[in-house]
């Protein structure tokens, strides 16, 4: 393997252990194989669609009830905004003003993406920011070239020495404007909790973010708390974590032989949002609703939003409920043959879980230890909106290497290429996951689970990148809500699009769900 004292020095700094390299190695040589795909879980097989009725009640349910408890809202927000603008950094590359028109580079690159831009440009909330920039840096006699104007004004918004825009997080770009201001996604998500998070006049959030942006978003929040706080009557507790460095991974070469950077260190690398199960696991909270930082909408939007977190919330406490009502019987009395049969068709109903194929044949006591185990774990409600193409990964029925069958999100690089089997199970698949998902993370006596117990660290991904241009192959740790949350009692409910309304590209935000009347 040839690790030397200095490597062994390194990863000890980081808290990452021998054993651990040694795995990840076994995991490149070996390979991880691809999901083995059952089934899509659709309407009626593993994912639930509710009527208004039962919505209405289990939203009722979640605001009765949440007065009680520990509320999270949980946002990953380490990205920066860099693949926001690819098209516009390329356009910056490739176009010379001197030399064609933008119309012209466009139809010859068939730059949709530049066409869109530019044809909703005076829609972006930076517009007048940047505008008022470019007058200030250019004479009035050198503005009335369009095209020269078109590339200025990409230039201001992504060069290091004006605006910047790619090296700004994403949490603190502006996504909305409104009459009298600006709007970035973490001051969404600051109104959205006021809506299902605030208890006690209080809502917590926690973001997960980049160590350098620590300053940035406490400055941001200083800015603003006064005015959100007094406009949606809520105090806010904000923290903040950064991925570990001991979740770090190391990377090899096609030949699986150890990359090192040009000082002979070990190259190592952030091993992708999964290592936020660390920083999940240290939130101490009854309910936990987890979110990306770039899905907000408008505040027009925004209670039609929250209703379908209350859904998800209601069913969580439902679901709780019932588990440990059921726990506290196996721990408290000896079972007789009638509430096994009510235990087990719980699981089956409420959970899918399809029990072992010999269960009957357990004696009294192993059946009973198994029917524990299946209900004492964390608990994850994940809204899915119908698929329309957007990549990414869905809701599946997918079969373990001890043969259980269960249901899970899987992502498209899961998925073998070559079967044509698995991919038609691909295809047929209804719904995508939106990142939309309400956490019970305690047991019946209020403890938090640990939750490294419930990862399937063989369900990592293995991708391949670049370095100096040279080809390497990276690892990263099982995706948060893939194999982070693998062994999890899992129930997928069916949500409305509204709830999904990313930003992947600077355009998305000329979408409704992101255009506020002004």
């Amino acid at each position: 393997m040839n690790i030397t004292e200095k490597d062994i020095q390194l990863l000890s700094s980081k808290g990452i252990t021998l054993d651990q390299v040694q795995n990840q190695l076994a995991l490149f040589r070996q390979g991880i194989p691809f999901s083995d795909l059952r089934n899509p879980a659709t309407v009626g097989h593993g994912l639930y669609a509710y009527s208004k009725e039962q919505q209405e009640e289990l939203a009722a349910l979640f605001d009765t009830e949440k007065e009680n408890l520990d509320v999270l809202k949980f946002t990953p927000a380490s990205g920066a905004a860099t693949r926001m603008f690819q098209f516009l950094f390329t356009f910056l590359e490739e176009y010379n003003p001197e030399n064609e028109t933008v119309n012209a580079y466009i139809n010859r690159k068939n730059a949709q993406n530049l066409r869109l831009f530019f044809v909703g440009l005076d829609s972006f909330p930076f517009f007048e920011a940047v505008q008022e920039k470019l007058k200030k840096s250019y004479p009035e006699q050198e503005q009335t070239n369009v095209d020269k104007n078109r590339y200025r004004f990409v230039q201001i918004m992504l060069g290091k020495d004006n605006l910047n825009f790619g090296d700004i997080p994403k949490g603190l770009f502006p996504f909305h404007q409104y009459k009298k201001q600006n709007s970035t996604a973490f001051e969404e998500h600051l109104y959205e909790a006021s809506f299902y998070a605030k208890t006690k006049g209080k809502a917590r959030l926690h973001f997960t973010i980049s160590k350098e942006h620590e300053k940035s978003f406490k400055g941001k929040f200083n800015e603003c708390q006064e005015f959100i706080e007094k406009k949606t009557n809520t105090s806010f507790e904000i923290s903040y974590s950064f991925q570990k460095q001991s979740t770090d991974t190391i990377a090899v070469t096609l030949d699986n032989e150890l990359v090192r950077n040009e000082d002979g260190n070990l190259y190592l690398r952030p091993g992708g949002h999964g290592a936020l199960i660390e920083n999940l696991n240290e939130q101490l909270a009854d309910i936990i609703f987890i979110k990306n930082i770039d899905n907000v909408v408008v505040y027009k939007f925004k209670e039609t939003a929250a209703l379908y977190k209350k859904v998800l919330a209601g069913k969580l406490l439902q679901l709780q409920k019932q588990a440990f009502n059921f726990l506290k019987i196996i721990d408290a009395v000896a079972l007789d043959e009638e509430t096994v049969f009510k235990i087990v068709y719980f699981l089956q109903n409420a959970f899918s879980i399809k029990l072992a194929s010999d269960f009957e044949k357990y004696s009294r006591k192993y059946q009973i230890e198994y029917l524990r185990e299946q209900l004492d774990r964390p608990i994850r409600v994940c809204g899915m909106v119908k698929n329309e193409g957007e990549p990414g990964g869905g809701p599946f029925w997918v079969k373990h290497e001890s043969g259980k069958i269960s249901l899970q999100i899987v992502e498209s690089v899961q998925i073998d290429p070559k079967s044509e089997r698995q991919q038609q199970i691909k295809i047929a698949s209804t719904h995508f996951n939106p990142v939309d998902i309400v956490c019970g993370v305690k047991n019946y006596k209020g403890e938090k689970y640990d939750l490294h117990k419930f990862v399937d660290k063989k369900t990592a991904f293995i991708t391949h990148k670049t370095i100096q241009g040279a080809p390497i192959k990276a690892i990263e740790h099982p995706g948060l809500w893939n194999g982070a949350m693998a062994h999890w009692n899992t129930i997928f409910v069916e949500v409305p699009l509204i709830t999904f309304n990313p930003v992947k590209n600077v355009n998305d935000l000329l979408n409704p769900a992101h255009q506020a009347e002004r």
